[in-house]
């Protein structure tokens, strides 16, 4: 009788993504992914301790698809803001591993790689080295955070995100002046969360770098 196959770590985390992107970190399971590969979930637990570290592994993996092919250029804010779109980018291609990595977090070689050319470039911009690790941290929670809402935004269907949109638009256009007089002033002007998501990453990354420049002169 033939034995069962044997799943390489890199199957497993492949065949763990296509499964990811028919559901969410809540319905995913350890379980339903053996039962996806026609194994058991004792064969999966040689390769990883629980499903919380299967999915850091995913969101490494999805920072190690990020940083393939990364040459550091420029001075170090333009490096700090290539980092953090190719991270994004990457992000955006699977928005279902972006939301789950904001949750989840990531550990391995790829999360290595991202620590290590930030906090070079925060060397040579000629901060202090006691400032260095506050000044990395505050920048990962930034871009964390713009990260995980804007998967949150690309993870839902077209139709939710639609239904959403004409939500806003009757929350600001249906606002009452004499209660929201300000909100009513300029409601044909506000834009909703999913609009012009990437120039708004670059300007709220930018400025926080500036506010870094202008600490160090």
């Amino acid at each position: 009788m033939a034995g069962r196959r044997r799943w390489s770590t890199e199957e497993i985390l492949d065949a763990a993504v296509e499964l990811l992107r028919d559901g969410d970190a809540d319905s995913f399971s350890v379980r339903k992914l053996a039962a996806s590969l026609g194994t058991d979930s004792s064969s999966l637990y040689r390769h990883f301790r629980s499903k919380a570290e299967l999915l850091r592994a995913i969101g490494d993996r999805m920072l190690a698809d990020a940083m393939d092919g990364y040459r550091p250029e420029g001075d170090w804010k333009q490096r700090i803001v290539a980092l953090a779109l190719r991270v994004r980018d990457a992000s955006g291609r699977q928005p279902e591993i972006a939301a789950l990595w904001g949750r989840y977090a990531s550990g391995g070689a790829g999360s290595r790689q991202v620590m290590e050319e930030l906090l070079v470039a925060l060397c040579d911009s000629g901060l202090p080295d006691e400032e260095i690790p506050v000044r990395y941290h505050r920048i990962v929670v930034l871009v964390a955070a713009l990260i995980a809402a804007e998967a949150a935004v690309g993870s839902i269907a077209p139709e939710e995100y639609e239904q959403g949109m004409e939500h806003f638009r009757v929350t600001a256009l249906g606002a009452d002046p004499e209660r929201f007089p300000v909100l009513a002033r300029f409601a044909r002007d506000v834009r909703p969360l999913g609009a012009d998501r990437r120039a708004a990453f670059e300007e709220i990354l930018a400025a926080h770098l500036a506010q870094i420049e202008a600490a160090i002169r």
